[in-house]
């Protein structure tokens, strides 16, 4: 588990999973609609070897993966790798010490601004915070109350997208949303924030 942790992290930082590395795989699937492993895999790498073809690079597709491993292994053994080497205990008790309180702080004024500045004035209706409980099996921060239905709000950064696994991360929260809409309502919304220069953006997606 610790290794594919490790691996997930690197192939995210470095992109080796973006479609300019490994093709627009999630369209390429749909296209071939394979029954079998076997399928997707004599389509993909068609599909690939076309791609590389149009890049100009004289590779197989198994050689262009291999290739992709090779510097996935680099990026692993010798940029993080001497990255850890460099980190103190210092540098560990600071860090501590700014995810409780400092961050803390920031995701506290973060919350605020999203729902009591920018929510509440777009949907035009009163926005309050979730029971404790409501937090732990839900996953749910802020709700709408409409008759005897709620509709419960949750806030993420926008870099929650490019958390490691977060595949995994996506099939919990989406059970736990599940829940919610079957106890408690009709709806589950999740609103990321961006920051754009100075100015803070919200997308908020059913």
């Amino acid at each position: 588990m610790a290794k594919e942790w490790i691996l997930n992290i690197a192939t995210n930082r470095w992109g080796l999973n973006k479609k300019e590395s490994v093709g627009p795989v999630a369209l390429w699937i749909r296209e071939c609609s394979p029954k079998t492993l076997e399928e997707w895999k004599d389509c993909y790498y068609e599909k690939l070897t076309n791609m590389l073809k149009m890049k100009g690079i004289n590779l197989t597709p198994s050689e262009y993966l291999e290739g992709l491993g090779h510097k996935l292994y680099v990026k692993i053994t010798e940029v993080i790798r001497s990255e850890i080497n460099e980190v103190t205990i210092e540098d560990c008790i600071e860090y501590i010490k700014k995810l409780v309180i400092n961050r803390t702080f920031e995701g506290h004024k973060t919350e605020v601004e999203t729902i009591y500045k920018q929510l509440e004035k777009s949907l035009g209706v009163m926005i309050k915070p979730a029971p404790d409980d409501w937090d732990r099996l839900y996953n749910v921060d802020f709700y709408i109350q409409i008759g005897n239905k709620y509709i419960g709000l949750q806030i993420k950064p926008i870099s929650y997208r490019q958390t490691p696994e977060v595949h995994k991360w996506k099939e919990w929260l989406g059970k736990t949303h599940e829940k919610f809409e079957k106890d408690k309502g009709e709806r589950f919304l999740l609103s990321f924030r961006l920051k754009k220069e100075t100015r803070k953006e919200y997308i908020t997606v059913k």
